[in-house]
């Protein structure tokens, strides 16, 4: 025998009866909702309601995945707009035309398709989405697709494939102007991002790095040849530091607080205009007892050959080259970078912070006005100490 029960009520349903009852037939509960239970036992949500007129049905669901009270929710919506004029059912249909983010992706290439002169493009920019985005981003809907999800996507391959990952970026966001054309979404996500990544003088060709394990062998091979102290130290300092050329050459003994183990570069030499402090491990503060051998009463660290004239940009490029080691001085922040991702345990702003890099957009900085020192300390402490092992006969310890 069916079943039905009072018609106009509102609310008459409780979630105990929406999970027990099994006597197919129809339960009311208020806003044109009830619960609808069929002699074969499948149960469902439906709401019956007049849309720009006409009386019809929509389905909601079933309880299993919809319960009462996002049932009556809805029910309460779908009234809401049809009393103003709108039409759920159309509402229903486009949220379900919505494609996903690899469904829109290969929608826009079939129709790019046929304007790409090279077919070897065509099949490219389906193939680099394919590796990169589609693991993260394909099956999200394109209205769900966020900002850090497109930087999940580039991160890992900005610095490694610089080429490729411009490349995915750009056609992400092809994806996503297409999407803002079919009403789906205002923005697009993978613009307004690039200070949220590393920095791209990290990507140029002519920044030639050593791999992190054969750095301290390169300072080996500085410190047994025919340099100058001046040049020997300032160079040790900077890849003890990570820093940049002009920073090391051109400091001066008062920025040093040797007691609190502390260098502080002021904002006019640095490339971001802002005062960045640096932590000195004990093999940096060995170093610069030792510069004060070299004090000619200029305040300079590392003197040049002229009274008064720091090292020249030249003279420590120049000596590692001359070494053998193609490399360009900048590059050590690159082998420092990529030990501390690969090697270390520390989180990506600490090691950008450390190679005074801006992370993330105008409101992560306002947040980030900590420049998380006591862990960069630790974290160049540990630098120093990788390339002190690597230099003991070039012999690493097993767990390090």
């Amino acid at each position: 025998m069916s079943h039905s029960i009072n018609r106009r009520p509102e609310k008459a349903l409780t979630a105990q009866l929406v999970r027990t009852v099994q006597e197919p037939g129809k339960y009311f509960d208020g806003q044109g909702l009830y619960l609808r239970v069929e002699p074969n036992g499948s149960r469902f949500w439906v709401q019956r309601i007049t849309i720009r007129g006409k009386r019809c049905e929509l389905g909601l669901g079933p309880p299993s995945l919809v319960p009462l009270a996002e049932a009556r929710a809805a029910a309460l919506a779908n009234r809401k707009l049809a009393r103003e004029g709108g039409d759920p059912l159309q509402a229903k249909r486009e949220a379900a035309a919505v494609l996903s983010f690899e469904e829109a992706a290969r929608k826009v290439h079939e129709m790019h398709s046929p304007t790409w002169k090279n077919p070897k493009h065509a099949a490219q920019f389906i193939s680099t989405l394919e590796t990169y985005a589609f693991p993260r981003l394909g099956r999200l809907k394109v209205p769900d697709v966020t900002t850090a999800d497109v930087l999940a996507v580039l991160t890992p391959i900005w610095v490694e494939k610089a080429e490729t990952a411009r490349r995915v970026r750009q056609r992400i966001g092809t994806v996503m102007k297409w999407a803002i054309a079919q009403g789906w979404r205002q923005d697009n996500p993978a613009e307004n991002i690039a200070q949220a990544l590393p920095k791209a003088e990290t990507v140029k060709a002519n920044r030639k790095a050593l791999p992190y394990a054969e750095v301290a062998g390169c300072i080996d091979a500085v410190k047994a040849s025919g340099a100058g102290l001046a040049t020997k130290l300032a160079l040790e300092l900077l890849v003890l530091t990570a820093s940049r050329s002009g920073e090391i050459r051109l400091a001066e003994w008062s920025e040093f607080d040797l007691k609190a183990k502390v260098w502080e570069v002021p904002a006019e030499r640095m490339k971001m205009k802002k005062l960045h402090r640096v932590p000195l491990s004990n093999r940096a503060l060995t170093l610069l007892d030792e510069a004060k051998a070299l004090d000619d009463g200029s305040g300079l660290v590392f003197p040049g050959t002229k009274t008064g004239k720091p090292l020249s940009d030249m003279t420590l490029s120049k000596l590692v080259k001359e070494l053998g080691f193609p490399v360009d001085v900048h590059g050590f922040r690159t082998s420092f970078r990529t030990w501390a991702q690969e090697r270390t345990t520390f989180p990506r702003e600490v090691a950008e912070a450390a190679l005074a890099h801006a992370v993330g957009d105008s409101v992560e900085q306002a947040y980030a006005r900590s420049d998380v020192f006591e862990k960069r300390r630790k974290m160049m402490d540990a630098w120093a100490a990788f390339l002190a092992e690597k230099r003991a006969d070039n012999v690493v310890r097993i767990g390090a």
